[in-house]
């Protein structure tokens, strides 16, 4: 079958146009939404230049020194000739395939961000007002080239700064104890060409290091707007949110029905059925039918698939971005029988191999699934592989054989072959009379058992194996441990390797370790191996705590045990039981293991912090639990069958080596890159081939390279190794010994060394012609590529390459490891498919070389698929490709009417299957969507930049009432910033023209996750900081555990705090960055000092994230964190560094000191206290106060969240009332994700008014929770979801008060009440007006069983003990059971208050008393008098608009109102 693939050599193909029609004419309602960063505009040169890093750091020098000077020909260009003049010079170092990757990283601003960062950290120096650039020098800066030399004097004696590992570094001699220059300038401008010629000849010269970071002097004012983001417009539920009050239509089509009723009242049921009809018939948004909606998505399909093949997905893009008013007209689409039979038999097809639903959604690029988030980086992987093999001759069929091979990675565990007759096995579980009462059977595995309990199961399963020097003090209690275990019959077969002294005169009256093992060996000899190492092992017990073992004790034991022994006979030197002494230190020194004692699980290495033996016995136990689980897996699947040998099974899997090196098996891996065509292939010029680049200089010694050859049976090599092979490394080693070289000092000819099998005439030939000149080639190739000092040492293989330190051993054995593992890794595969290409043999055998290399490099994600259709004639959309050299094998497969065809029908041109949806009950998308994606930078006619990227609506009905929803990737927390509408409530009739809407990207998150080391577990409630030079302790956060399934893993939480306009940040280890002051705009820039202090970088802005205190150092610093930008070691700081748009996860690892074991984070006595107890808090509103002076004074804290101007005006009510009752400090928290830029506007003049503080809380959706799509449903979860991690510490309760509420008491009272123990108080729902009886859901069915004798509450007013709702873990729970019921879409209808009702039974809720709500539907008229609080609750069965009802119901609601409106702020 001929594959389709897409060509993005033209990259235009790659992106549909994605220009929106106009609207038709001026006066068009339409609507218009921008997304902008928070940071200035960031010139594209430097964007460029951070593409060309990302790929190559060589490349990027080269560019730098290509664009020295670029900047003068901005002012002579316009807008448009300038950016082409930058893709044109970055041409010389990219493919046409890169350069158009290029055109659309810029069009996506994706690299805006590292830019910024690096502007950011320029900031921070003391430079800014003086110079266009300066460098910075140990602290010290200059704005002159006269400068650098003075600067450098005395340098190295200042503490050096602080590099990170993003720093451009200047590709020079690698020194360390040479000055750090750093260089801040903007690439392209004079003054950056004068630094950097003198500080790059420095650096050359070894006599610094050559640091660049970017440095615009007069940045752009106006800011970067993004793309790479979608919005939805989504048609509002009725029950969802506030609507206007309904207007009825009188008019329909010219037809007065009013007046017509007047006049023939006879008439009204036939006038009705005219109106109905002339409504539908005119109103493409009439509901459809149940009958009309079931085909919906085939007609979909049958109409796009109708069309000319070049318009189908601009027709999917418009069905599905527009559905809503293109859903009628799909009615009327006819199916036709033989699509729906070919869509039916390919997704069974899909369901048996992919396991691809119906409806489901996937796009595969080469073979790979991917998320469009990270498809860029996709791509720019892909093309590597695409060019590389192209370049080498292979495409077509071929190469996709090739892509889609499954190239092996490096495993994170390899495991020692224990088969060996070395080891002395202390026991064996499956022959030893001991476990005889224990069942065999392999099923046994599958039984149910206890949690944490170890199955006894007469099998081999489990085997530790020690190497010991019997000598060392470590030793004494690692025997003593294997006894232990033995004795306690835990199913853990035991063995030891005993490296002792393998001289033939060891005495072992002076040698303790000979002396043991011959004692070992008499007692075997006497009874059995298994007893002789029990009897050892018991004396040890002889040994005190630390002491180490001795002759003495081993001759005395030896004296007690066997008195009529000759000891002389048995330990002197002439031993009788000497025999296999010299075994186990030959294995030990075969293996590759590193010093002792070591320990091997199953035959993989411990680590040497796991040696401890006061840690060891927890980990033996913790790795026997985990490797059961894989037993079970092999069990249950019938890899592991009754009839096989437990320990043959394990020694045959496939990290199983013969020998364990680092070096060989570590994942850190280079290779060299063998695609280059260099124009000059010769390397005995060496000034020639000093010119040419790293994969140039590659592509010459490849080609010229010589080998000593012994082919495979086929002619072809599969492993090819500089030095080559076992022949070629026999030689080299043969002229290596010193026999050999006194053979050639004394006259003998080379060619009589020669082995067995070379041609030695060929051999002296050329031996005797070769010219010396490609000798300083392969120096220079040494130097330059493989990066070696003069005389270091390495190996390459199959161009992986392998740096040996000067004293580092690489024998045999370790060639043979290497080999088995390349061979293993990739090559049989690379092989047998180069073998069908009919290539000679040493043709061959570099093809192979070079394609492994390619390959092997490669980032290793999942397998890639074969995707094919059975039948792909009547359900499959296939497009072309443009004839091209390089192409992407891309195929989609999607429902037209999903919110992933919304996506793909803007994206892609490809081969897309119609996965449609058989008999849909209710409409499958209830959105118009925009998606805001562009392929290339857009200019305008007069060749300026487009004001950038917009989401467009046109052509929208303007009946429905419609909610604005931005669709960002994860990781982006963003607010309207900027418009006079609500953006909550969107109607199109009563709007005079456009709505437009300004967004910004106010944080990107950092997200990791946090483990306690001596538990395994998340420390829950351990705070972290997060600050800047200037202000090291701005932000904190708290790590919360959570509930996945039944794991418990550290919470990844995210919370953002916005103190009085400046942004805070919370996140489970670590925090969100505010990406306003990444660019160094938001409020006082931070500094960066010279060395990195107690504080963590953040991009360029310095963060700090370290254990805080108090509570009282109850964990010991930061001890192990992976992802960051810090050593390992680095102590209680963590640098991080944030530069790309998306999201980083980083893994912190902490413990408890040992005076502090026993405590608990979250105690009583200890969870109050934190940073927010020390640290100053800027707050909103008149009063500014410290988060602690929040906890010491007496303060209510209240809680709401509200959406839409409608909302928002009842929230101003609902404060004022609050205000009004009490005379106690109110502190406000909103929710800040839904608030328009109106109230946040003026909420803080409101607050200097009135007299109160406020917080804004920004919170990111977790991606682990299932999530919600409708607004008003999240705007629920966040209510009751997040409590634990929305506030700080100081905060002990908290009051949630919903917006439409009216406060009528003094709320103190309710924070002071009693909560008996529960975490939260609710007030049940009323049931005193009767006529209401049909609508109390609780009162029947699931709730009424459920609840028992409970009361179901309502969720507009409660008040929670934060105190007591951590401790118990009630958010974990809450989430939890979210978690498990949320799959089911007709679950949890009213989210916020079903859930904590739901958990009742788990987390108790305290009922309040019911005159602290009332609400007119469910409560009678006479408890309204003793109402503290009232709420204006739905009516379902009057619908009554709130706003009437507000002013009938609380006749001080007008006042308050009219109040808030007289005060400027309203």
């Amino acid at each position: 079958m001929t594959r389709n693939v897409l060509v993005l050599g033209f990259f235009s193909l790659f992106l549909l146009n994605l220009e929106f029609p106009c609207p038709a004419n001026a006066a068009s309602k339409d609507v218009s939404v921008a997304l902008r960063a928070s940071w200035s505009m960031t010139p594209f040169l430097l964007e460029t230049s951070e593409f060309i890093a990302e790929d190559d750091n060589e490349k990027f020098w080269q560019f730098v020194d290509t664009v020295k000077e670029l900047t003068v020909y901005k002012n002579g260009e316009s807008v448009r000739s300038y950016y082409n003049l930058i893709l044109k010079k970055a041409g010389q170092f990219l493919t046409h395939l890169q350069v158009n990757l290029l055109r659309f990283a810029l069009s996506l601003r994706t690299y805006s961000p590292a830019v910024a960062a690096s502007q950011q950290i320029a900031s921070d120096e003391a430079m800014l007002e003086a110079c266009p650039a300066f460098v910075s020098v140990h602290g010290q800066h200059g704005c002159s080239t006269k400068d650098i030399k003075k600067l450098l004097k005395a340098a190295v004696s200042r503490p050096a700064p602080y590099l990170y590992q993003t720093d451009h570094r200047y590709p020079g001699v690698n020194l360390t104890d040479v000055p750090v220059v750093i260089l801040y300038a903007e690439i392209g401008t004079r003054k950056f060409s004068a630094f950097h010629a003198a500080l790059s000849e420095r650096a050359d010269a070894g006599s610094l290091v050559y640091v660049l970071r970017h440095f615009v002097r007069d940045p752009q004012p106006h800011k970067v707007l993004l793309s790479g983001y979608a919005v939805e417009l989504a048609i509002k539920n009725a029950k969802a949110g506030p609507n206007p009050e309904e207007v009825v239509v009188d008019e329909v089509q010219g037809f007065l029905f009013g007046t017509l009723k007047r006049s023939h009242p006879e008439l009204q049921a036939p006038l009705a059925e005219l109106r109905k009809h002339l409504l539908e018939s005119s109103d493409v948004m009439a509901p459809l039918k149940v009958w009309e909606l079931q085909d919906l998505s085939f007609q979909a399909a049958s109409r796009i698939l109708s069309v000319p093949k070049f318009d189908a997905l601009k027709l999917m893009r418009d069905i599905s971005q527009d559905f809503p008013s293109k859903a009628r007209s799909l009615t009327r689409v006819t199916i036709k029988p033989e699509m729906r039979k070919e869509i039916e038999e390919t997704q069974k097809h899909l369901s048996e191999t992919l396991g691809i639903r119906p409806g489901d959604a996937a796009l595969y690029i080469n073979g790979q699934n991917i998320d469009l988030d990270t498809v860029l980086d996709m791509l720019r992987g892909e093309a590597r592989l695409l060019e590389g093999l192209h370049n080498l001759g292979i495409a077509g069929e071929q190469q996709g054989r090739l892509l889609r091979l499954p190239v092996g990675g490096a495993e994170d565990n390899y495991a020692l072959d224990i088969r060996h007759p070395a080891i002395m096995w202390m026991n064996d579980i499956e022959s030893d009379p001991m476990y005889r009462s224990w069942p065999s059977g392999i099923q046994e595995l599958l039984r149910a058992t206890f949690p944490g309990v170890i199955r006894q199961i007469r099998r081999n399963f489990f085997n530790l194996v020690l190497f010991l020097d019997p000598a060392q003090q470590e030793s004494v209690q690692l025997v003593k441990l294997a006894e232990l275990f033995y004795k306690h019959k835990i199913p853990l077969r035991i063995g030891f390797i005993f490296v002792v002294n393998t001289e033939d005169e060891a005495d072992g009256f002076k040698d303790t370790g000979v002396a043991f093992y011959r004692l070992l060996s008499y007692i075997a000899e006497e009874y059995d191996l298994a007893q002789a190492l029990t009897s050892v092992a018991s004396m040890y017990n002889k040994v005190g705590v630390g002491e180490s073992l001795s002759v003495d004790t081993v001759t005395s034991y030896l004296k007690k045990t066997s008195p009529k022994a000759n000891a002389a006979r048995i330990l002197g030197p002439d031993s009788e039981h000497d025999d296999k002494r010299r075994a186990g230190a030959q294995f030990y020194k075969e293996s590759g293991l590193g010093g002792l004692p070591v320990a091997l699980f199953n035959g993989v290495p411990l680590e040497p912090e796991e040696m401890d033996p006061g840690e060891l016995e927890t980990v033996i136990l913790q790795r026997i639990m985990d490797a059961t689980n894989v037993f079970q897996r092999a069990a249950y699947t019938g890899q592991l069958t009754e009839a096989a040998d437990v320990e043959d099974y394990l020694m045959e899997q496939p990290n199983v080596v013969p020998r364990i090196n680092p070096l060989i098996l570590g994942t850190e891996r280079t290779y060299l890159d063998f695609t280059a065509s260099p124009v000059a292939d010769d390397w005995e010029d060496t000034t020639m081939f000093s010119y040419l680049d790293s994969r140039d200089k590659t592509a010459v010694v490849a080609k010229r390279m010589k080998y000593f050859t012994r082919n495979d049976e086929d002619g072809m090599s599969g492993v090819t190794t500089w030095i080559k092979n076992k022949a070629a490394l026999d030689f080299t080693q043969k002229l290596l010994k010193d026999d050999s070289r006194e053979l050639l000092q004394r006259g003998a000819k080379i060619k009589d060394l020669l082995l067995q099998g070379m041609d030695a005439d060929s051999f002296e030939k050329k031996f005797n012609t070769m010219e010396v000149d490609f000798v300083r080639s392969q120096r220079l190739f040494c130097r330059h590529v493989l990066k070696l000092r003069a005389g270091q040492r390495a190996v390459v293989t199959n161009g992986r390459v392998l740096t040996l330190e000067d004293l580092e051993e690489f024998p045999v054995e370790d060639f043979g490891l290497l080999e088995k593992m390349t061979l293993s890794a990739s090559v049989e595969k690379v092989k047998a498919n180069v073998k069908q290409m009919g290539m000679k043999a040493r043709q061959a055998s570099d093809l192979i070389m070079k394609v492994d290399a390619l390959l092997s490099a490669a980032p290793k994600g999942e397998s890639r698929k074969d995707i094919d259709f059975p039948k792909d004639v009547h359900s499959v959309l296939h497009l072309s490709p443009r004839d091209s050299e390089v192409v992407y094998d891309v195929v989609a497969i999607a429902d037209p009417l999903s919110r992933d065809a919304q996506k793909l029908s803007s994206l892609l041109i490809l081969r897309v299957f119609m996965n449609c949806r058989a008999k849909l009950s209710e409409m499958p998308l209830k959105s118009f969507y925009r998606l805001v994606l562009e392929a290339d930078v857009n200019f305008l006619a007069n060749n300026t930049l487009s004001p950038g990227p917009t989401a467009r609506f046109t052509d929208l009905p303007e009946s429905p009432l419609l909610t604005l929803n931005m669709i960002t990737p994860h990781g982006w927390m963003v607010g309207a910033v900027s418009s006079p509408h609500d953006l909550d409530n969107i109607h199109l009739q009563e709007v005079d023209t456009a709505v437009r809407a300004i967004y910004e990207l106010e944080h990107l998150l950092l997200e990791g996750h946090c483990f306690d080391l001596s538990t395994g577990q998340p420390p829950r409630g351990l705070q972290f900081t997060l600050g800047t030079g200037r202000h090291p302790l701005s932000q904190d956060t708290i790590v919360m555990a959570n509930l996945v399934g039944m794991k418990p893993i550290a919470m990844v939480t995210r919370a953002a705090y916005t103190v009085g306009g400046r942004a805070c940040a919370f996140d489970e280890c670590m925090g969100v960055l505010p990406s306003g002051r990444l660019a160094g705009l938001a409020g006082e820039p931070p500094s960066l000092p010279p060395t990195p202090p107690d504080l963590c970088t953040l991009s360029a802005v310095c963060k700090a994230m370290r254990p805080c205190t108090p509570p009282p150092p109850c964990h010991h610093p930061t001890t192990i964190h992976d992802g960051t930008d810090s050593p390992a070691d680095a102590g209680d700081t963590v640098v991080v560094t944030l530069r790309s748009f998306q999201s980083k996860i980083i893994k912190v690892r902490v413990h408890k000191k040992a005076d502090k074991i026993d405590e608990d984070l979250l105690s009583e006595s200890t969870e109050s206290r934190g940073l927010w107890d020390s640290i100053s808090s800027i707050t909103g509103g008149a009063s500014r106060s410290s988060a602690a002076e929040t906890k010491s004074e007496d303060v209510l804290n209240i809680f709401s969240v509200a959406s839409g101007h409608l909302y928002e005006r009842f929230l101003r009510i609902m404060m004022l009332s609050v205000l009004r009752h009490t005379q106690t400090p109110v502190k406000f928290w909103f929710l800040k994700n839904y608030l328009s830029p109106s109230f946040k506007e003026t909420i803080p003049r409101m607050a200097e008014v009135y007299g109160f503080r406020y917080e804004l809380v920004q919170y990111e959706w977790p991606r682990w929770l299932h999530p919600q799509t409708e607004k008003q449903r999240l705007i629920w979860g966040y209510k009751i979801l997040f409590l634990d991690v929305l506030f700080p510490l100081a905060v002990d309760k908290i009051i949630f008060v919903d917006a439409d509420q009216i406060v009528r008491a003094d709320l103190k009272e309710l924070r002071d009440l009693p909560l008996d123990g529960a975490p939260y108080g609710y007030t049940p729902f009323c049931d005193s007006r009767r006529e209401m009886d049909g609508y109390r859901f609780w009162k029947s069915g699931y709730w009424a069983s459920h609840l028992g004798h409970r009361k179901y509450h309502i969720s507009a007013l409660y008040v929670v003990d934060l105190k007591k709702f951590r401790k118990i873990a009630a958010g974990d729970r809450l989430r939890g059971q979210y978690q498990a019921l949320s799959q089911d879409p007709n679950s949890l209808s009213n989210l916020d208050q079903d859930l904590p009702n739901n958990m009742i039974h788990q987390v108790s809720i305290k009922s309040l008393p019911q005159e602290w709500l009332w609400c007119e539907t469910w409560c009678d008229d006479s408890s309204k008098g003793s109402a503290k609080t009232i709420d204006l609750c739905n009516n379902p069965r009057t619908k009554e608009p709130k706003l009437m009802a507000a002013a009938r119901i609380v006749p001080e609601w007008v006042g308050y109102d009219e109040d808030i409106k007289r005060r400027p702020e309203g």
